[in-house]
């Protein structure tokens, strides 16, 4: 016997055998279809499982799980402190925190237009090796500009890239062994730049999950079954939905898709013991869908070069469950300790509320910002009439337009997936995406691509 220990939100998934036939779990597929993430400890083999995050896992000769005891739960236990002490705690942890993690290295910063990303360069500012870079879509809005304005500011080298159309069709095949097929390939666009930005150093520094510990869902205190709706409005895409309800039908599985994800959904809410509904929904948005979804593709940036999340240090947990709800609203803890270490960086334009910044953001709403939008707006249509639409979304460049096209029903229609996924229903959702709702049908037809790869390279 052994024992495993996993962090409370783990890097990268830790699969065990468990006794079980080696067949497809496809009750599973078909919730990883409808929302993009496999539910709990569920994997495509009914003999294969993820261990639970935020536990001691006993373990056979065999390598068989036997059992496992939990050392952390979510919980909500805020104490009474004032904000500015609350920030003083914020501040100290943070840098302690990315100093350990960072010390010593050559460090890569990913910047974006928006928080995560700034206070991590701000708690690097004295570092004494960071390169920096930003990356755009083709037609999209330039955050590249707002990227290379906080490193200008800080002093840090800086490299901007433009993702181009297409450049999912030239490492498919290495991205899908990357990640195992256990996301959809149209979200990590760093895949486009992956070998370049991996020899600006030799550890990336990543901000994934700030925005989700330090800001509130804003929601009113819920009963339990309206949670549970709530998780699967919020969860659960409706084409996702529309395609997993076909292929739970055409594979002859016992009961009503529905119910059975609504099940499954309330047992892993049922799991976190948290009163407050903010809180509770955070937890449940940490321990199921950034374990499944988000840690998943940090192995595009970990097959370039090592890489430190000062989000995913335990101790950042344990803090954030200690905070008053209404300190971690509005990300206002991010904001305060932006504006006391470098109010320079403040004063840049913050994406999600754009033109405003930091200081003056509270009036993004009419009619104060309505000259902006109605500018932006403008800008967009003119762009559509010359051909040059505004790209907003990482699909957009992959599956629209006759080469990407071309591309897409290759691996649709020529790879064999109708082995796996009858070819009434690859026909009915490709359909729809080209001539009902692309937005809304995107997800399907990403959904479809990655069986379609997982079917090719995993499914012997």
């Amino acid at each position: 016997m052994k024992t495993l220990k996993t962090d409370i939100i783990p890097k990268r998934p830790t699969g065990i055998k468990v006794a079980a036939p080696h067949e497809l779990d496809l009750k599973a597929i078909c919730c990883f279809v409808a929302t993009g993430f496999f539910l709990d400890s569920d994997t495509y083999w009914q003999d294969e499982k993820v261990l639970a995050p935020g536990c001691i896992h006993i373990i056979d000769d065999t390598g068989t799980l036997q059992g496992s005891e939990a050392y952390f739960e979510w919980h909500s236990s805020p104490r009474n402190l004032p904000f500015n002490q609350a920030l003083d705690a914020f501040s100290e942890l943070f840098e302690n925190i990315v100093t350990e993690q960072t010390q010593g290295h050559r460090v890569i910063l990913p910047l974006s237009g928006g928080l995560d990303s700034r206070t991590q360069a701000v708690a690097l500012r004295n570092h004494a090796s960071v390169n920096t870079f930003s990356y755009a879509f083709k037609n999209g809005y330039p955050e590249t500009k707002i990227a290379k304005q906080i490193a200008q500011q800080l002093g840090m080298p800086f490299r901007s890239f433009e993702i181009q159309p297409g450049y999912l069709w030239t490492c498919i095949d290495a991205l899908a062994k990357i990640n195992g097929c256990y996301s959809e390939f149209t979200h990590p666009r760093q895949m486009a730049v992956i070998n370049t930005i991996g020899s600006m150093g030799d550890l990336f520094s990543l901000g994934h999950m700030g925005d989700l510990l330090f800001d509130t869902m804003g929601l009113p205190q819920l009963n339990f079954d309206e949670e549970v709706s709530l998780i699967q409005e919020r969860f659960v895409k409706k084409g996702g939905y529309e395609l997993g309800a076909l292929l739970w039908t055409s594979w002859g599985l016992i009961g009503d898709f529905d119910a059975y994800l609504k099940l499954r959904l309330s047992e892993m809410l049922s799991k976190i013991t948290i009163g407050d509904t903010n809180a509770k929904l955070r937890a449940f948005k940490s321990r199921y869908a950034v374990t499944r979804w988000s840690s998943n593709n940090l192995s595009v940036f970990e097959s370039a070069a090592p890489i430190a999340l000062p989000y995913y240090d335990n101790r950042m947990y344990d803090f954030v469950c200690s905070l008053p709800e209404a300190y971690l609203s509005n990300r206002r803890l991010q904001i305060a300790y932006i504006k006391r270490h470098a109010p320079a960086l403040a004063k840049i334009t913050w994406q999600a509320q754009r033109p405003y910044n930091l200081y003056n953001y509270s009036r993004n709403r009419p009619p104060y910002n309505l000259p902006y939008r109605l500018f932006n707006k403008s800008k967009r249509i003119l762009k559509g009439a010359l051909n040059r639409p505004y790209v907003m979304r990482n699909w957009e460049l992959q599956f629209v337009g006759e080469a990407n096209d071309k591309h897409l029903k290759h691996h649709l229609f020529d790879s064999g997936l109708d082995t796996l996924v009858p070819l009434a229903h690859i026909e009915l959702i490709y359909k729809k995406f080209k001539t009902h709702d692309a937005v809304c049908y995107s997800h399907p037809v990403s959904m479809l691509l990655t069986l379609a790869m997982f079917n090719n390279l995993f499914n012997k």
